[in-house]
């Protein structure tokens, strides 16, 4: 007779998960610098969610920054549509950046959104037809939003009509903007607009 008895199941959330972002990259202790934007930059390990919270409006925070970053890239004339390609960029460039750093690139990427994510712009009020300029404060999810696009349109100037591929300028541009560069595209945008929204207080 056996004695083997089946392990109880552990209680849920005990276990800690092993899932890897594109089987490499660890998700668990990212560290935020900028309380502000901590709740909508998620870190999972799906680059991938085959446009499952596309339906659900204002949800776009709970989608991994690394699929974020992903569907920036491909919001270009040429790459429209090639989310294949721009996960391949994607996926080297981590492994061009942990080569370089010796750091978990996922950490730089946030790392990158908090020094490229703008605090101030300017709005255009209208009083009796005279348009004025007005600085006002960035909601958290529009400066998430602000620096991805900095960092895509970063790696489009970069690598565009250059010798150098795509996988290299993105890795570029968030290590740059992860050291918090001026000359990097997005930190450069960042200080121009929140220099523009000073002059404008």
């Amino acid at each position: 007779m056996s004695t083997d008895q089946p392990e109880p199941d552990a209680p849920a959330g005990s276990e800690e998960t092993d899932a890897l972002l594109f089987g490499e990259w660890s998700v668990d202790d990212i560290e935020f610098q900028d309380p502000s934007t901590e709740r909508y930059i998620t870190v999972t390990p799906i680059g991938h969610t085959m446009g499952r919270h596309a339906d659900k409006q204002f949800k776009k925070s709970e989608i991994s920054i690394v699929e974020r970053l992903i569907n920036r890239l491909m919001q270009t004339d040429e790459n429209t549509g090639k989310k294949q390609m721009a996960t391949q960029i994607t996926r080297d460039a981590f492994e061009q950046i942990h080569n370089q750093t010796d750091e978990n690139p996922i950490q730089i990427l946030v790392r990158a959104v908090e020094n490229s994510a703008p605090r101030e712009e300017t709005v255009r009020l209208k009083y009796g037809g005279i348009s004025v300029p007005k600085a006002v404060d960035i909601s958290p999810q529009r400066r998430v939003d602000q620096a991805l696009k900095f960092l895509a349109e970063g790696v489009l100037g970069d690598s565009f009509k250059t010798e150098s591929d795509a996988s290299e300028a993105l890795a570029r541009q968030l290590m740059g903007a992860a050291n918090n560069d001026v000359g990097t595209y997005a930190v450069n945008q960042k200080e121009e607009k929140e220099r523009v929204a000073a002059a404008a207080r």
